[in-house]
């Protein structure tokens, strides 16, 4: 159902390949959970740019998919973080068509405009590899 890809411009990203409804669940993933404590470590390497905030001040890195959803501050997607379960889920905000690009808002919120901390490609030319 999901496919990484080209994007482009953002290089990699993940596309749907068939067609979602809006509410409808895109990826359920299991996370690693990182201890507050070790966070300062984790900043220290390329998985400072694939965490999830946590609870307790700690991080998360998801597993599957899940970190390699581009941010867009118009998303197609929302991610629900199940603290108990141990699971993300990504959910459709509104209908997704075949071969369009899942994006997510890094911010947690798809209205939430607030920068983050890299400069935001937010342009639709991305293209999925073909298998």
């Amino acid at each position: 159902m999901l496919i990484v890809g080209n994007t482009n411009l953002k290089g990699q990203g993940v596309f749907a390949q068939k067609r979602f409804l809006k509410g409808e669940m895109i990826e359920r993933s299991p996370v690693v959970v990182i201890p507050a404590e070790q966070v300062e470590l984790i900043d220290q390497t390329v998985l400072s740019n694939y965490y999830y905030d946590w609870e307790d001040k700690s991080v998360t890195i998801a597993l599957g998919l899940m970190s390699l959803f581009n941010h867009s501050y118009d998303p197609n997607t929302y991610y629900v973080k199940k603290f108990a379960e141990g699971e993300v889920e990504l959910i459709a905000y509104r209908d997704i068509e075949t071969g369009e690009e899942i994006t997510a808002n890094y911010n947690g919120s798809p209205e939430d405009i607030s920068p983050i901390w890299f400069d935001v490609v937010d342009k639709i030319s991305s293209t999925p590899l073909k298998t």
